[in-house]
């Protein structure tokens, strides 16, 4: 028997301060498996975006789903950060990446693989189809192992960049590498997960054939119609110079080349010369200056900081009129769904997951990169009316909750389990002092 020890901490002087309450996780004989699943998340940042607000949303849930989850990220120094029961973020030191200072990446495959060694997970995530899910893939750990796709490189790069003068299976064809690397990656995991059916598709009919559908969800309690506010409404309008009976249009995401937010800003910009609409873009992003620079040229367009109170940004998107959006490259688009819960009509684009998200009669879809279309599509959902179709958006707001997705999501994981965790003797109901209670009950499915 070996005791699975709290990993690098000890050695490193450190402890994560897990309580009693985690024996309530270990399962009895006859209850599904108890989990430790490890998430190489090379996206997690402290000023990230859907990706951060998919993980933090995987903390809370440890707890409530019975598993342990461990994400490791790239930081700028060793740390073990407790996130609640059964929820740990440990950070690797690593480099920035020079495209955003606000990411690093993971540049030490050693150190990685002697973390993973240390925790000794029964399922290991990688979420960046780059060189830390070839990583992943290389670690000799017994662990089962899943690649979660929460990004679309070809998307946001090949497609945007070469789309106006080739087809996409033209351009598959020249990238033909890419799809030689993902379906390598794809024989090192046991499953491949998408949250939208446009990406799994384009990943089975190339080649990756464990890929799987998994949509995402939004997180409970948070969003609703019933948020909608006129006074806030009002005061947004005003702020660019409007009055009540004026469209708002609200876009909340990253700043950056593949969310399209210069096209958005010019297209709204275009039916402002003929109609009373107003755009609040929200959000940050190493393009935020240029994009400023662009919206101060047009009086009912405004860049606004991010909102870090999550409620604040509930109550803004439900009192908009409907959520544009720009980026053909989203995997499943949080903010699309968000929206969706709080009843918003969407104006989005044809190709990837936003669309996903709109209701028939509730906004609609324009031909993705196209700024043209996405004008007469504004214009086309004005003259339809906003109120008619937010109507038929409360309708359809009933939306696939976070812990809906992670249900399923930590089910699949366990048809992969070995056999060797389906019953499991009752834990020892004691703590010894600097050794946590999950580690002893941890023992008694950890036989060697």
């Amino acid at each position: 028997m070996r005791l699975a020890h709290q990993p690098s901490l000890a050695r490193r002087g450190g402890q994560v301060p897990l309580t009693k309450l985690h024996l309530s996780f270990i399962r009895t004989a006859g209850l599904s498996p108890w989990m430790r699943i490890v998430d190489v998340c090379a996206f997690y940042a402290p000023r990230g975006g859907g990706v951060r607000t998919y993980v933090d949303a995987k903390f809370r849930a440890a707890g409530r789903f019975g598993h342990e989850i461990i994400v490791i990220a790239p930081g700028e120094r060793y740390e073990t950060i407790d996130r609640g029961p059964g929820a740990v973020l440990v950070t690797l030191p690593s480099p920035k990446l020079p495209v955003d200072g606000r990411y690093r990446y993971f540049n030490d495959e050693r150190a990685l693989h002697a973390e993973l060694d240390a925790w000794r997970p029964d399922h290991v995530e990688a979420s960046s189809p780059w060189s830390s899910a070839t990583m992943v893939g290389r670690w000799q750990g017994s662990a089962t192992r899943s690649l979660v796709m929460h990004s679309d490189p070809l998307a946001a790069y090949a497609y945007r960049w070469l789309g106006g003068v080739a087809q996409r299976r033209t351009i598959d064809r020249w990238f033909a590498w890419f799809w030689r690397h993902l379906r390598g990656l794809g024989g090192m995991f046991d499953l491949v997960v998408c949250a939208s059916a446009q990406l799994s598709e384009r990943l089975t009919w190339n080649g990756v054939v464990n890929s799987e559908t998994l949509p995402m969800g939004v997180e409970a309690g948070l969003f609703s119609p019933k948020l909608r506010s006129a006074e806030v409404r009002s005061a947004a309008l005003a702020t660019l110079g409007l009055d009540p009976s004026a469209t708002l249009l609200l876009g909340i995401g990253r700043f950056s080349a593949e969310k399209r937010w210069d096209m958005v800003v010019r297209a709204v910009a275009e039916c402002a010369r003929r109609r009373p609409v107003g755009l609040l873009i929200v959000g940050e992003g190493r393009k935020r200056q240029k994009l400023e620079l662009l919206a101060e040229q047009f009086p009912t367009v405004a860049v606004l900081p991010s909102l870090s109170d999550r409620g604040e940004l509930a109550r803004l998107l439900a009192s908009a009129d409907a959520l544009v959006h720009g980026c053909e490259a989203e995997t499943f688009c949080m903010v699309a769904a968000e929206a969706r819960a709080s009843g918003v009509p969407l104006i989005v684009p044809d190709r990837g997951a936003a669309v996903d998200h709109r209701v028939l009669g509730a906004g609609l879809a324009y031909r993705a990169a196209h700024e043209k279309s996405l004008e007469r599509a504004i214009e086309d959902f004005i003259e339809r009316g906003p109120e008619l179709q937010r109507a038929t958006a409360v309708r359809a707001s009933h939306v696939r909750t976070m812990d809906e997705h992670f249900a399923q999501l930590f089910a699949r994981y366990e048809d992969f389990a070995p056999s060797a965790l389906v019953g499991v003797a009752q834990p020892p109901a004691f703590q010894i002092e600097g050794f946590p209670s999950l580690a002893l009950a941890r023992s008694a499915v950890r036989l060697t």
